[in-house]
């Protein structure tokens, strides 16, 4: 230390050690005091300034003898690194020069492996570790690196869970390689030992970060010893296991061994066991690894349409104990699916189509009175708006070439509303002794809903009640029709489109068979015609065909009505539905004009022409047919010869005799289908009226929840689909009742999460009305091809060909297939139980309850329609009786947070085959809580997990620690994240604000006022 002159020497050295600083502040003067743990006495330091009295704070903070003996040993361990490095005998192998240069790049030794498998799995023991103090029980967890061959640069991979208490610790989280990272041979591996004095405070996160980059000295942990090993040794090792020296930073003393064992699942080891046995609390338990030989779950002939569906897979290897001291292996498998953005754009696509057809239909209305033309002019205004803004949605979605997912980060961007929020597949392959291997698939996204457009008035369930309440209040402007009554318009349009056209090519196949002279054919054409015609006619059968026609003549210019309109009242509508032949199509027609000139029997005769046509082209191919018979019969009499010969016959050429009775059924039906769609678009004109813009708002949010809701049910009917491909039972069930699909809500009804929980609803109900179809792939693109229109989209499954042809010939043949989605919502976080305690849980209540009723609808149709032992799950009928008579006293019993939903509703969907949803509000933080306990209780009560790991097989799985050098494909919270978020989230929480009782009291009334004043 130096004087009080400027220019003088030290005078005084003080050393640093087992010193704390204690800094004072005051009016007058900044003083810094350092006290030491051994007694001496206070140096006190006195600053001219508040900066300098932070700085000397700083600065002294850093200069002390810890400090500088853990940058001396951080160095001691680069300059071993880099001394590995350059080390020739352990240098990687490269190709001789000449052909270095002739290829351009290395050539490395690849692992052999089981297609679509991970490269490399190995786990990791530590035995006689060496404390730094003789008393000290360690805490250990080992670090990960990579040095990659062709780079020499050391990463961070992954590092395994803590374990408390032992120098001899068996960690049960492994280590494993993805297919697609690349790892060879002669690639080398560093295993890094430290030792976490206070696990509380061990945050640090592993990154892809150089690793001389070490944690700083004050985050509670020590450095042990570290070894290094090439992939190549352990896989060629007679016994697929290294025994290693762990050795400290200085390469001179030995603290212990680490055995690293190479883990294949599934396949026979020899017989041979491996018997480790620890003797710590923690760990009393004989572990026995010992494998048997299974049935390969995953075929080779899968891959192409799976890697067509997932991509950038991230896993994880544990190894627990059972019950019975015999170690299971799981992997923990992570991944994106291209359908995120894949299905939304086919949505997006068929929107603009269905909407540029509807303009145009009310384009074709024809000439309109003035008050009816204006009406149509804003109404195509703003439909048009409304496409320009799919259209560039589209266009901006064809651009992105980043993630395959949406992160919670970008829930609010317009240009990616249509796309779930983290969608991905979790998937838990459990290999245990003596058992069949065994996957359990779970699909994680964020609630669908439509962030963008926001919460404050609610979601779809209350906004659609409320634009339907106010529509029936329309007044003179426009003309009433109920939700049935639009959604009957838009069928007739579809059926319309679709079966005009089949028609008129089923009418010239019949020209053709004619003209060609050939009976069978013209049997068969004829019954193809008979049979679309009488769908087309049958598609008209409706009052309210007759009703808007009605409505469209009195909004032509010119019509003067002799009577007032009136609406039409309850007592005349009941006398017109007893003669309708499909009854209860209108429960509601408000001022629909009645005119007394109109003749409400035209529409009868001209729809009845197309069945009057049918009829004599029908008698006329009779006739035809009948004749050739005949002729048949005389000519085989004259000459047997001749009778089985089929001759062309130029007199009464079939074809001249059967052109114009087709022409007179295409003219027929051409008149049918002008009045009908101009009809039609009137009552669709209507709707669209009576709430604009309101109703083209509500649309587009409609879609943009269906289209996040459709994305993850395609993935996880495809996932299910390549799963159950050998199960004979699943495929029947699929075909004969269809697919049960439960999501698990954990939304809150409290605040914004209210309205995201009234979108979901409404979005996985809207699924109900999806089917899909299974068929053969025809190109290499397996990616599914959706059809369709609003309310009625079909999906097309492709699958190659080996794998279609073990399908049952009712899916081959393309029978549709039906979903059943359910879905159960349980608020578990602390705004759910402001919402107990002061809001309302009504809307929860009631989504339960009438999921169960289709739950229970789903149960009833699948005794009725599958034989009792048709499914492995379905041994014991009663058991599911009584787990859904549970499930109904748990919805009855409204106790707060009550998750024994959640688990009842869950085990029940994988006892009946079906998919399941895990949702919160970003399939972050709840998501990963419930399906990493849904994970540790089927291992529990499926596969004998022992009940003393219980808890450690649940830390390990919700552990960032082990999730490994992760980057931004492969967290979807990469960016959002701070250095000082918790590691671990508690599912249950209990407490809401650590602040004191006045304050607390205070803040309750003030939120209570709030929501109140929200709610009336």
């Amino acid at each position: 230390m130096e004087t009080t002159r400027k220019s003088s020497e030290a005078s005084e050295v003080v050393i640093l050690e087992r010193c704390w600083i204690v800094e004072f502040r005051s009016k007058t003067n900044v003083s810094i005091v350092l006290k030491f743990q051994s007694g001496e006495p206070d140096l006190y330091l006195e600053a001219a300034s508040k900066p300098d009295c932070e700085s000397w704070a700083v600065a002294l903070g850093e200069a002390n003898s810890e400090g500088l003996q853990n940058k001396i040993q951080q160095l001691r361990r680069l300059i071993m690194e880099i001394k590995e490095e350059r080390s020739s005998d352990e240098a990687q192998q490269f190709l001789p020069s000449s052909q270095a240069d002739s290829l351009g790049e290395p050539q490395f030794t690849s692992i052999r492996r089981i297609a679509n498998e991970p490269k490399l799995e190995f786990s990791l023991a530590c035995k006689d570790l060496v404390a730094a103090t003789r008393d000290r029980k360690l805490n250990t967890f080992i670090q990960v690196s990579v040095v990659h061959p062709a780079e020499h640069i050391l990463t961070r991979y992954s590092s395994t869970e803590i374990v408390e208490g032992t120098r001899d610790p068996l960690f049960l989280t492994g280590v494993t390689f993805p297919p697609e990272y690349p790892i060879y041979e002669e690639t080398k591996i560093k295993l890094t030992v430290y030792d976490v004095k206070d696990k509380s405070q061990d945050t640090v996160r592993t990154s892809v970060l150089p690793d001389h980059k070490e944690p700083r000295a004050d985050v509670g942990r020590s450095f042990l010893g570290c070894t290094t090993f090439r992939v190549g040794d352990l896989v060629k090792s007679k016994e697929q296991q290294l025994t290693l020296t762990l050795r400290t930073s200085d390469g001179g003393k030995t603290v212990g061994t680490i055995e690293v064992n190479l883990v294949k699942m599934g396949e026979l080891e020899d017989g041979e066991t491996d018997h480790i046995t620890t003797d710590t609390q923690d760990q009393k338990c004989a572990l026995v690894r010992e494998c048997t030989a299974t049935e390969g779950i995953s075929d080779k002939d899968n891959l192409p349409s799976l890697n067509a569906v997932l991509k950038n897979p991230i896993c994880k290897l544990y190894r627990f104990p059972t019950s019975d001291n015999k170690w299971m292996r799981i992997r923990e498998q992570m991944a994106e699916t291209t359908l995120s953005f894949h299905v939304p754009k086919e949505l997006i696509n068929l929107h603009i189509k269905e909407d540029m057809r509807r303009n145009q239909e009310l384009k074709d209305l024809g000439e309109l009175a003035p008050h009816w033309d204006n009406m149509r002019k804003s109404v195509i205004a703003h439909c048009d708006q409304m496409l320009s803004m799919y259209q560039d949605t589209l266009a901006e979605l064809g651009k992105h070439t980043g993630s395959s997912f949406k992160s919670s980060c970008s829930k609010g961007e317009k240009t990616l509303e249509f796309i779930p929020i983290n969608l991905h597949l979790q998937r838990m392959h459990v290999h245990s002794p003596r058992l069949k291997d065994a996957l359990y698939d779970v699909i994680t996204v964020g609630a669908p809903a439509a962030h963008f457009q926001g919460f404050k008035n609610g979601g779809l369930r209350k906004l659609l009640s409320k634009f339907e309440a106010e529509r029936r209040n329309t007044g003179y402007q426009c003309i009433y029709y109920s939700p049935e009554n639009t959604a009957k318009a838009k069928e007739v349009l579809s059926n319309i489109n679709h079966l005009q056209p089949l028609i008129s090519s089923h009418a010239d196949l019949l020209l053709n068979s004619a003209s060609q002279h050939s009976p069978d054919s013209l049997k068969n054409s004829l019954k193809m015609l008979s049979e679309k015609t009488e769908l087309f006619v049958h598609a008209f059968k409706d009052q309210l065909v007759r009703s808007a026609l009605l409505a469209l003549y009195t909004a032509r210019p010119g019509c003067v009505l002799k009577k007032p309109a009136v609406p039409r009242n309850s007592a005349e509508e009941g006398s017109d539905l007893q003669h309708q032949d499909h009854p209860s199509q209108i429960k509601r027609q408000d001022s629909i004009p009645h005119h007394s000139e109109y003749d409400e029997e035209e529409w009868d005769r001209v729809w009845a022409n197309v069945g009057k046509s049918l009829n004599c082209v029908i008698a006329m191919v009779d006739r035809l047919l009948e004749k050739d018979s005949i002729s048949s019969i005389k000519e085989g009499e004259n000459d047997p010869s001749a009778a089985d010969c089929k001759v062309l016959r130029t007199d009464g050429d079939w074809y001249e005799q059967l052109y114009p009775l087709v022409i007179t059924l295409k003219d027929c039906m051409g008149e049918v289908v002008t009045r009908a769609k101009q009809s039609m678009a009137f009552v669709l004109l209507q709707e669209l009226a009576c709430g604009l813009p309101q109703c083209l708002m509500l649309t587009l949010r409609r879609d943009i929840v269906f289209s996040q809701a459709l994305a993850g049910l395609v993935c996880g009917f495809i996932i299910k689909l390549h799963t159950g491909l050998h199960d004979q039972g699943f495929l029947q069930q699929l075909h004969t009742v269809g697919l049960l699909v439960q999501y698990e809500g954990l939304l809150s009804t409290y605040s914004e999460e209210a309205g995201m929980l009234e979108d979901m609803a409404v979005g996985i109900s809207d699924l109900q009305k999806v089917m899909f179809k299974v068929i053969e792939a025809k190109s290499e693109d397996f990616l599914p091809v959706i059809t369709g229109r609003r309310e009625h989209y079909v999906i097309e499954v492709q699958l190659p060909a080996k794998m279609f042809e073990l399908l049952p010939q009712e899916i081959k043949e393309g029978k549709l297939l039906r979903m059943y989605p359910v879905l159960f919502n349980v608020g578990i976080n602390e705004q759910q139980t402001l919402a107990e305690r002061f809001g309302d849980t009504t809307l929860q209540e009631n989504i339960n309850q009438e999921n169960l009723e289709l739950l229970k609808e789903y149960y009833k149709l699948f005794t009725e329609k599958m034989p009792p032992d048709c499914l492995p799950h379905f041994q014991e009928q009663n058991d599911l009786k009584g787990l859904l008579e549970n499930l109904h006293q748990n919805i009855q019993a409204k106790k707060r947070k009550n998750v024994e939903i959640m688990w009842l509703a869950a085990t029940i969907c994988r006892k009946l085959n079906g998919v399941r949803f895990t949702c919160c509000k970003s399939a972050k933080d709840r998501t990963s809580m419930s399906v990493t306990l849904e994970q540790c209780s089927i291992l529990r009560d499926e596969h004998q997990l022992h009940k003393d790991f219980f808890i450690r097989a649940l830390d390990c799985m919700r552990s960032r620690q082990t999730q490994g050098a992760l980057n931004e494909s492969d967290d979807p919270e990469t960016g959002c994240l701070t250095d000082n978020k918790p590691t671990s989230r508690h599912f249950y929480p209990v407490a809401l604000l650590l602040v004191s009782s006045h304050l607390l009291v205070v803040w309750l009334i003030l939120s209570l006022a709030l929501l109140l004043a929200k709610y009336q």
